[in-house]
């Protein structure tokens, strides 16, 4: 049985109107960080377990919140057929960026995996853990937010084949937690009507997250990206853009006009994919200017956004329009004051002010340390029609830019070289590999074990030339490295 086509964030319902749901894209997903892990499941049956049933009232309820979809996100929803999931298999090593799968089909319906897809970090994280270390399992297991959460550490035992560990399932003390983190964002800010919660990618199921967001609304919080919850729990469904959005369009300026041009609602701009300063920013307030009063708002989402906030406020003022700002990605409640701080300094108002939180809310409070950043799990596109894409960001020195193409993993068999090479599907496998993405597992099982200090990853030259081709098509002088 799929699940409710609403089970996932707003946001990739407004990009599936503003982008082309029938276009065949590719996405991968992995863990930026966190050494080497284990796949603990067969992941082509996970992925196509998760895939929706749509019914006509989960389309009525969307067209009701913003969200009317065309007949293209309806034809592209029910193209399950023309999945293709390119996977590690069960009992796999992988290491830090490797892609342990990827999946390609039809946009509207391999962009809508995201947010489920996501929460596998937590199975990965307690099998890698079980198979290194039972007594650090045990203590990080010791207290799970949910029935839900218990249920998947000991279905994920069982499957690496180790003995289950006592659990305490305390989803009262997690309410309380994230009743009283929420609660000091609310004072921070004054008003509730400000704060968003984007945590769905956070959270480590569906129950964890239903408690986080009834615990929101205790707060006063109403507004979330989990549509799913959203209609459940009376709450306003939100989200209008990410970074595949502009990956398909290839540039901020068509990508930002798409999503006011395609939907009537507000528009809300992502100024980071190439680079927020001399990019993301001086084009979306091209866009404000040419029509003021639309009320259409900026997204700060990584680097220094402090930096970044003060001079959009200066241009801003300079230029005399007045977008609505929103700040995301790793705020808490010192850094929101902060930012209150500086714009009551800067005279900004309230009313053109707003913060979203994920982390910090969902997973900050969780007594079970296997977090999504303890691992940076992401699901990023890396192809779109026949084009490779990736992002760039303001992140180039902290490792985040993502990967383009189709990629798959050589694992070094025999010889000398990295133990890991990220190739392309359809590369010829390097001398001493073995293509290990789409293997069985007894082929991974039967690939040497890496030595000691050689835990390394590298590209492949194919890889490396589709890297440098996009890196001089969006950068021709070179990266600007602001901040």
């Amino acid at each position: 049985m799929g699940r409710s086509l609403l089970a996932t964030d707003g946001y990739k319902f407004s990009m599936a109107e503003a982008g082309w749901p029938l276009r065949r894209e590719t996405f991968y997903y992995s863990h930026r960080k966190g050494g080497q892990q284990v796949v603990p499941l067969d992941l082509e049956s996970y992925v196509r377990n998760l895939l929706p049933e749509p019914t006509e009232s989960d389309y009525s309820y969307l067209a009701r919140n913003s969200y009317e979809m065309g007949a293209g996100f309806k034809a592209a929803i029910q193209r399950k057929d023309k999945l293709v999931i390119r996977a590690l298999p069960k009992g796999a090593r992988f290491y830090s960026r490797e892609p342990v799968f990827t999946v390609t089909g039809t946009s509207a319906l391999v962009s809508w995996l995201e947010p489920l897809l996501l929460q596998l970090n937590f199975r990965i994280q307690i099998a890698t853990q079980a198979l290194a270390d039972r007594e650090a399992l045990a203590k990080a297991l010791a207290v799970l937010s949910c029935e839900e959460e218990k249920r998947i550490a000991l279905e994920t035992l069982d499957a690496v084949g180790v003995k289950p560990v006592p659990i305490t399932v305390d989803s009262e003390g997690y309410h309380a937690r994230v009743v009283a983190v929420v609660r000091e964002l609310v004072h921070a800010v004054q008003d509730p009507s400000r704060i968003f919660e984007v945590g769905l990618r956070a959270a480590t199921c569906m129950e964890q997250h239903e408690i986080a967001l009834r615990a929101c609304k205790e707060a006063g919080v109403m507004r979330t990206s989990n549509v799913y919850l959203a209609r459940k729990l009376g709450m306003i469904p939100v989200g209008t853009m990410g970074h595949e959005h502009v990956q398909r369009y290839g540039s901020d300026e068509a990508a930002f006009r798409a999503i006011r041009e395609r939907r009537p609602e507000r528009s809300s701009y992502l100024l980071d994919t190439y680079d927020t300063v001399t990019s993301g920013l001086p084009t979306a307030f091209r866009l404000v200017h040419e029509d003021p009063n639309a009320g259409d708002s900026i997204r700060f989402d990584s680097g220094d956004k402090k930096k970044q906030y003060v001079f959009a406020v200066s241009r801003a003022k300079e230029e005399g329009i007045k977008p609505v700002f929103i700040l995301e990605d790793g705020l808490d409640a010192q850094a929101t004051r902060e930012f209150e701080e500086l714009r009551t300094q800067y005279g900004w108002e309230s009313s053109k002010q707003f913060y979203g939180y994920g982390g910090f809310i969902v997973a900050r409070t969780m007594a079970c340390p296997y977090t999504r950043d303890r691992v940076a799990a992401v699901y990023k596109l890396s192809r779109t029609g026949h084009v490779p894409t990736m992002k760039f960001g303001n992140e180039l020195a902290e490792g985040k830019q993502s990967i383009p193409g189709v990629p798959v993993v050589f694992r070094r068999r025999s010889g000398s070289g990295p133990i890991g090479l990220i190739g392309q599907e359809g590369e010829p496998v390097p001398e001493g590999y073995e293509l290990l993405s789409g293997a069985t597992s007894e082929t991974a099982a039967s690939i040497p074990a890496p030595g000691e200090g050689e835990q390394r990853v590298a590209y492949t030259a194919a890889t490396q030339k589709l890297v440098e081709e996009l890196r001089h098509r969006h950068f021709p002088q070179g990266p600007a490295h602001h901040s």
